[in-house]
């Protein structure tokens, strides 16, 4: 009865929070009230399921109890029903208990995406290319804005180097999964004997930190200015609007030159070095954890080589969770969704997994205290 008890819990806080949210003080204050209403969004979906689980364990009660009537055909349909809604309690707990894993904090945030050309060379550079066109076709699809933050190019259409923004909500929890060195097999346009090649990339997916997430002392700050290079007209060459932030306590360096003023790629520069700063807390705070996170999907480990993408027989292959899909084509076309959705799946039944086992160990060292 632990789970219904705290589901009961939960409605008691979901029904005082609608009380809150109706009383006229709090609704003349938006700060409160938005406050107020996120908690309702994310208490929603587990109190329709607590719902719908105590409609199913109550129809099962009235159902035992036709089945013991004097009526026969009564008694038979009672069975019937009985035996459908008792088939129903597991996928119902499964879904609560999901519902009830503890949140990512940053799930809802927006990323900003590193992909990196590998072992491989130009093949490595057209491979982030076509990776860079994935993620920003899969971000169309969601109608989430794109912006790039720096790029390094080669000249045959790919990219030794790009960094870009995704700006929409949960970007976080869609692509969280995606940080890892994938690996491409085809034959390159520039192979005269048709010989499949194999190079990689690597991709990093960073929650975008607020101010409020990383504290940032200017004395700490190296800011350069230069001109920028490349592609992009007679500016490019002819002001420093481009910016190099170097943090000094940990050496970490960003720079931004995709804008033509010195003052929106600082603004750019910085948001990019308050990331990387919250991301290596992150890292530091999940080797911490590593032994525990072990098996899991999203271990963030970027050394990882996470997946392969076959061209010749228009194949993907997730290694972490052994998917494979035949719809490479679509899939670098922005078609994600599968992938996630199997992704994410997989990594709720670890962490589940993981729940389970420390209930186990909860149990057994109470009875033995008690024994």
């Amino acid at each position: 009865m632990e789970l219904i008890d705290k589901l009961k819990e939960i409605e008691a806080s979901y029904r005082e929070l609608e009380k809150k949210m109706a009383d006229p003080e709090i609704v003349n204050d938006p700060h409160e009230m938005q406050q107020l209403g996120k908690k309702h969004v994310e208490l929603t979906p587990i109190v329709d399921a607590f719902s719908e689980y105590e409609k199913v364990l109550n129809g099962i009660a009235e159902a035992k109890e036709m089945a013991e009537g004097d009526d026969e055909e009564m008694r038979e349909l009672a069975k019937d029903e009985l035996a459908e809604l008792e088939a129903r309690v597991p996928e119902l707990e499964r879904e609560i208990r999901i519902l009830l894993l503890p949140k990512d904090m940053n799930d809802e945030k927006s990323v900003i995406i590193e992909i990196r050309g590998g072992a491989g060379g130009d093949e490595a550079a057209l491979f982030s290319a076509d990776l860079f066109r994935m993620y920003t076709r899969f971000a169309e699809r969601q109608r989430w804005k794109t912006e790039i933050i720096s790029m390094s190019e080669t000249g045959i259409g790919g990219f030794k180097e790009v960094i870009f923004r995704v700006d929409g909500t949960a970007a976080f929890s869609m692509l969280k999964f995606e940080s890892g060195v994938h690996r491409v097999q085809r034959v390159p346009e520039t192979e005269a004997s048709g010989r499949i090649h194999t190079s990689t990339a690597t991709v990093a997916v960073l929650p975008e930190a607020a101010e409020v997430d990383v504290e940032i002392r200017p004395e700490d700050l190296k800011i350069d200015t230069y001109r920028s290079s490349g592609a992009g007209g007679q500016h490019v060459n002819m002001t420093d609007s481009a910016v190099r932030i170097t943090h000094l306590p940990t050496g970490i360096v960003v720079t931004c030159q995709d804008e033509r003023s010195q003052i929106k790629n600082r603004a750019k520069a910085m948001q990019f070095l308050r990331t990387k700063l919250y991301d290596a807390e992150l890292q530091r705070q999940n080797a911490e954890l590593a032994a525990e996170r072990k098996g899991q999907v999203g271990t963030g480990d970027r050394a990882e080589r996470i997946r392969t993408y076959n061209f010749p027989q228009n194949r993907l292959t997730d290694h972490r969770i052994n998917l494979t899909l035949y719809k490479l084509d679509q899939i670098l076309d922005g078609d994600l969704y599968e992938l996630i959705r199997m992704l994410t799946e997989a990594d709720q039944a670890e962490k589940l997994k993981a729940l389970s086992v420390c209930a186990c160990r909860s149990c057994a060292a109470a009875r033995g205290a008690f024994s």
